[in-house]
């Protein structure tokens, strides 16, 4: 008999943040972190040591996804961001940045966490309600009867990511066509609750980004097919092409000996008796005039050469990504077994067509009235090719979480530095009773409150890499950058032309201050009725909802962290 170890009582841990192991890894994962943020961000290239791909990226969702974590609290916070990403698409960066300066910020105040967490309560809420007031001067409304803003919005997602490596022209062109691609999801006629498209990416790779389109209704690799011949499809007498989408295996061999047994007589072949089976179905598919056969998995050759012969188009290892576009385009019910055919299955097409793209050939399913589309997305390597996709996926994301809730937040660091300027005017004029009722002094509010406004200016500081200086002005609370290397003036507007988000000029004295410098007056004045700047010269914009979802998650991650007392790991 073996020898066993004796159990190991769990290992206990107190006071799991002024340990010095967990402070230098939230130090270094926050280095990361805001080393990555941004349209100037550094990229990271992530790999697992022993071979296999090696990413490199500056996402939120790619680097969070791959690095390994071994510290429990900072589990917690990851695991936090990733559920945020999930949701939104947006704003990983900026929530990771951000739980990580109110843990640096709020563990180093001698104010007993309680207290902090209820503090940082009543500041997050006035956070909320100014943003979602109309008297807020760092949110837009978003006009879906003019792309200009959707264009900003799209235009700010795709030069967020350093690692898509895209000059101006391909900006331009891929912010079209991801627009285009997002109003073709959008349904012409609603009649009770709109439901949304959707739109398929598909991958060419080694091919210019500008190369990049949209096309309507949904696209089908077939390698196999002859481009010198004409494409002779069979239809029904309205016109239209019957389609039929199986879910279900086609290739002959659907006994699984793991489901039991089964008894053969002598003399029968099961292979046979399998084709047979599957030739009957296409019979019936003939005789129901059905165009098209889509199966999700292999389909027999024999059955696949009588289909042809009978002037039936059939597609087999079409996958399962494709099969609810497909259902949803055509009206098609996808049928989960070859023994019950039902005419109610079948949906219907407008038309069939050969697209070719680089070396690729596809079969172009176009529908009657769509609210499906393909992009087909280009890039030049492969490594590019994931990143572009991700912020492409980001972007139609947003501009769906849009549509519920036509608000932007102006970005470039602005939102940021205008709540903290909005927080310290609040906070320095809040009635005796609301520390009455926090349990707590004003000394100790006040220490809390800078300590989170100094948690969002670091978001804002954390755009710039090349050691440029910061402002922030006293009238609307924006972020101006200084270009490193520039020389001594009396007046900053002689080095400043624009803010971060591009919507305040240097038209104007605003009393400059340096971000981190010691704090100023309060701002007395929101964000102008009429920006200085129009909106079709490019603002730089956020995804509201996203945002306002990762400030929320940013600090109840950093109260949860600062309400641990003891962390139990189980050493056997």
């Amino acid at each position: 008999m073996s020898r066993l170890e004796a159990k190991k009582p769990p290992l206990f841990i107190s006071e799991s943040l002024t340990r010095d192991a967990v402070s230098q890894s939230l130090s270094l994962l926050s280095g990361i972190l805001k080393s990555s943020y941004g349209p100037a961000g550094q990229l990271k290239q992530l790999h697992n040591g022993v071979g296999g791909c090696v990413c490199t990226t500056s996402q939120s969702s790619a680097l969070l996804g791959r690095l390994s974590i071994s510290q429990p609290v900072l589990r917690v916070l990851t695991a936090s961001v990733r559920n945020h990403v999930s949701r939104f698409s947006d704003c990983g960066l900026f929530t990771a940045i951000l739980c990580c300066g109110f843990l640096e910020n709020f563990r180093s105040l001698n104010v007993a966490p309680f207290t902090v967490i209820k503090i940082s309560k009543h500041l997050l809420s006035l956070c909320m309600d100014h943003l979602k007031s109309e008297a807020c001067g760092c949110r837009v409304s978003v006009d879906f009867s003019s792309v200009e803003t959707l264009v900003c919005l799209v235009r700010s997602i795709l030069t967020s990511k350093p690692a898509c490596m895209l000059n101006k022209t391909e900006v331009d062109h891929l912010t079209t066509q991801v627009l285009k691609a997002f109003l073709f999801t959008v349904p012409c006629h609603v009649e009770t609750s709109a439901v949304l498209g959707k739109c398929v990416i598909v991958p060419v790779k080694g091919r210019r980004v500008v190369d990049s389109t949209v096309l309507p209704g949904l696209l089908i690799e077939m390698p196999e097919i002859q481009l010198g011949k004409p494409l002779t499809v069979k239809r029904t007498g309205s016109n239209m092409i019957k389609i039929a989408l199986f879910s279900v295996s086609m290739s002959g061999d659907g006994f699984n000996p793991e489901e039991g047994t089964i008894a053969v007589y002598h003399g029968v072949s099961l292979e046979v008796s399998e084709l047979n089976q599957l030739l009957d179905v296409g019979k019936q598919l003939v005789e129901d005039e059905v165009g098209l056969v889509v199966c999700q998995k292999v389909m027999h050759p024999s059955l696949k050469q009588y289909l042809k012969e009978n002037g039936v188009i059939a597609v087999d290892r079409a996958g399962l990504s494709l099969m609810e576009p497909l259902g949803r385009m055509t009206g098609s019910q996808p049928i989960a077994s070859i023994h019950s055919l039902s005419p109610g299955c079948y949906g219907s097409l407008k038309d069939l067509c050969i697209e070719s793209f680089a070396s690729k050939h596809f079969l172009h399913l176009i529908p009657e009235d769509t609210v499906t589309c393909s992009l087909i997305l280009c890039n030049r390597s492969e490594t590019t090719w994931d990143e572009l996709k991700r912020v492409c996926e980001t972007a139609e994301h947003v501009l769906q979480l849009t549509v519920k809730e036509p608000l932007a937040l102006l970005g470039g660091g602005c939102t940021e530095t205008h709540l903290a300027s909005y927080i310290r005017h609040k906070s320095s004029s809040l009635a005796a009773s609301t520390f009455k009722d926090l349990d707590c002094s004003q000394a100790q509010y006040q220490l809390v409150a800078e300590g989170f406004c100094r948690s969002l200016e670091s978001v804002a500081s954390s755009l710039s890499h090349d050691g440029e200086e910061i402002l922030t002005d006293m009238v609307y609370g924006h972020c101006w950058f200084v270009p490193s290397g520039s020389p001594c003036v009396s007046k900053w507007s002689d080095l400043v032309s624009k803010c971060g988000c591009g919507m305040n000029g240097n038209t104007e004295d605003l009393n400059w201050r340096f971000l981190h410098g010691q704090s100023g007056s309060p701002v007395l004045q929101d964000c102008p009725k009429e920006p200085s700047v129009k909106v079709a010269d490019l603002l730089t914009l956020d995804c509201f909802a996203a945002k306002c979802s990762g400030l929320q998650v940013a600090l109840e991650t950093a109260n949860l962290i600062l309400d641990l007392s003891y962390i139990i790991e189980d050493q056997n």
